[in-house]
């Protein structure tokens, strides 16, 4: 009885019907794609991928300075006490107009020389006209009408050395004149202005002694009709500037006031400390409330506009080996994970310059919950 019932066992485990109940293996899922549920389905946003233009650009930071053509710090090239100060901060200066003025005693020196050879000009004239007279009625020897032409003339040479020196101190020609008229030394250094502009800066008063390259300079002129926008861009994008390109400001001062222009200069150095490169555009007619050391973001367009498949920021996952994937979808359950070639982020919208399928539709929003749930799956 026993053994018969071993036979019975024995057969069934070897029959046909008994390999077909017996389980078979899972076969693998593909390994880029992820399946999910329709509850986890609520937390991925579906989109269609659309084109956009994207302008190659660079963005730099940097501020706004005086128009250094149209500006001018005026100070005393020589040492003096300022004696008056005829302007004040804000005020509108014209070229030429007299903005301070300073005892000098180099002036003074100056002036003292000029009253010293006015007059030994005048006595040595004096006494050629009477060399010349006895000369004609041979009252003195040839050799005194010599001598006498020779004073004459290393007087005027000394009188007209002696008003070049004046004319250095800016004096014309009416008051050289005067000084030699009159005999009057005065000292009195008057400065003005080199450029028609406003004052931006007096740093002066009645007694200081001023003195040449002192710190910080009497006055500061400047043209407010133009202002420079300077933006240090870093040295490996400064080949891609050039001048005439557009150039677009932002102020954190003046957020509502975008500011347009073109580049006219870029740096032909780079900063050995920042590794940086200066470029700067000239601002003709600058808007109210724009003054020079404001902060400033800018962005120069480098190149024309041209169309790429784009996705948001939302939609790209950064991988930990610095992959950029996004994920495309037919149905919104599966997924499929494409890495992809991506350029600049520009107003949050990456251009796709490579590996995204045409036609296709993407996980705009919830990608970083994909990536996850596919690493689980490969677990």
């Amino acid at each position: 009885m026993l053994a018969a019932i071993l036979l019975v066992v024995i057969a069934r485990q070897g029959s046909p019907a008994s390999a077909q109940i017996a389980p078979q293996a899972a076969k693998p899922s593909d390994p880029q794609t992820v399946a999910i549920n329709a509850q986890q389905a609520k937390q991925v946003s579906i989109s269609e991928v659309t084109q956009r233009e994207f302008s190659p650009r660079i963005d730099a930071v940097g501020y706004v300075d005086f128009d250094q053509d149209h500006f001018a710090q005026v100070s005393s090239p020589y040492s003096g006490r300022v004696r008056e100060v005829f302007a004040k901060a804000g005020d509108n200066v014209t070229r030429g107009q007299v903005l301070f003025s300073v005892d000098s005693p180099d002036l003074a020196q100056a002036e003292a020389t000029l009253v010293s050879a006015a007059a030994a000009r005048a006595q040595t004239t004096q006494a050629l006209e009477r060399a010349k007279g006895m000369a004609q009625v041979q009252a003195n020897a040839p050799r005194d009408l010599e001598q006498a032409i020779s004073d004459q003339q290393t007087a005027e040479g000394n009188y007209q050395a002696a008003r070049r020196a004046l004319r250095i101190f800016d004096k014309s020609d009416a008051e050289i004149d005067r000084i030699a008229s009159t005999h009057r030394v005065d000292g009195e250094w008057r400065i003005a202005s080199p450029i028609t502009g406003t004052v931006t800066a007096r740093n002066v008063a009645p007694g200081d002694l001023v003195q040449p390259g002192g710190t910080p300079v009497p006055f500061d002129i400047s043209d407010a009709s133009s202002l420079w926008l300077v933006a240090n861009v870093a040295e490996a994008d400064a080949p891609l500037v050039h001048v005439g390109e557009p150039l677009a400001a932002t102020l954190p001062a003046l957020p509502e006031h975008p500011i347009s222009a073109r580049v006219d200069y870029v740096g032909s150095a780079s900063d050995p400390a920042t590794h940086r490169v200066t470029l700067r555009a000239v601002l003709h007619a600058p808007p109210a409330g724009l003054r020079p050391q404001m902060l400033a973001n800018y962005r120069i367009t480098t190149a024309a506009p041209t169309r790429h498949d784009a996705v948001p920021v939302d939609a790209v996952v950064r991988e930990g080996t610095g992959a950029m994937v996004v994920f495309t979808t037919t149905d919104g359950l599966h997924f499929t994970r494409h890495p992809v070639q991506l350029g600049q982020l520009q107003d949050g919208y990456y251009p796709v310059l490579a590996g995204l399928p045409p036609h296709e539709r993407i996980a705009a929003e919830g990608a970083l919950f994909l990536s996850n749930a596919l690493a689980l799956q490969s677990q």
